[in-house]
């Protein structure tokens, strides 16, 4: 069961939050049950301390991760380098553009958000306070920016709710995502069952954009973003 979980194949693992606390706003997300309950135990303390933590993204199959991916490879969505500006992607080989992509985008079947521990959080009040469009991007959430306090505030109290942020330092793979937490008791469960080895028969047994060139570098890509 752990193998499908972790590729994202199944849902049978994940609750919608909504059935929970239907007064919450996250009925559209996902997440396992004891990660949910953890979440909107911190979200409620956040709130007492006026800071608004809602989650923009939680659980996602190997299909819509496949959706993002794809689009991407085909030029369909922007692909941005570290400076958060867009890349012509006919400029890039097809190697140089899987790892472009591979900067902030998951390979399906690697996301961490397959596993219904992990979720993007993001600061809805100030954000409709100016109307700020969105762009996801590191700027936002420091000190200065839209989602700071938000920031301030988790880096200050999550992991006393079993939180943590696996993209926190930028160790020249997955770029740094200040917005991204992942609940720890059950991610680490979870981790070691994505393997080399998984990885490749679950690509295998995909048609995702790009596969031939994933497949021929897919042991770098497992090393260098995933390990």
């Amino acid at each position: 069961m752990n193998t499908v979980i972790v590729c994202g194949i199944t849902q049978d693992h994940v609750i919608n939050i909504g059935t929970i606390d239907p007064n919450n706003g996250s009925d559209r997300h996902y997440l396992q049950f004891e990660a949910a309950q953890a979440f909107l135990t911190m979200q409620r303390a956040a709130a007492l301390d006026g800071v608004d933590c809602q989650i923009l993204s939680s659980y996602r199959s190997f299909a819509q991760q496949q959706s993002i991916w794809d689009r991407k490879w085909h030029g369909q969505l922007p692909i941005l380098d570290n400076n958060d500006a867009v890349i012509n992607p006919g400029t890039l080989s097809n190697e140089e553009k899987l790892h472009a992509i591979l900067r902030w985008s998951a390979l399906p079947g690697t996301s961490r958000h397959h596993w219904g521990t992990d979720f993007d959080v993001v600061d809805r009040q100030s954000i409709l306070k100016i109307n700020h469009p969105l762009k996801l991007v590191a700027s936002e959430y420091e000190p200065d920016g839209i989602c700071g306090e938000l920031t301030t505030w988790l880096k200050a109290n999550a992991s006393h709710f079993g939180f943590e942020q696996p993209y926190a330092h930028d160790n020249g793979g997955i770029g740094v995502e200040p917005w991204h937490y992942s609940y720890t008791p059950l991610a680490h469960k979870l981790q070691p069952y994505l393997t080399l080895e998984l990885l490749i028969t679950t690509i295998q047994n995909s048609d995702i954009a790009g596969k031939e060139t994933v497949l021929m570098h897919l042991p770098t890509i497992f090393e260098r973003y995933y390990q």
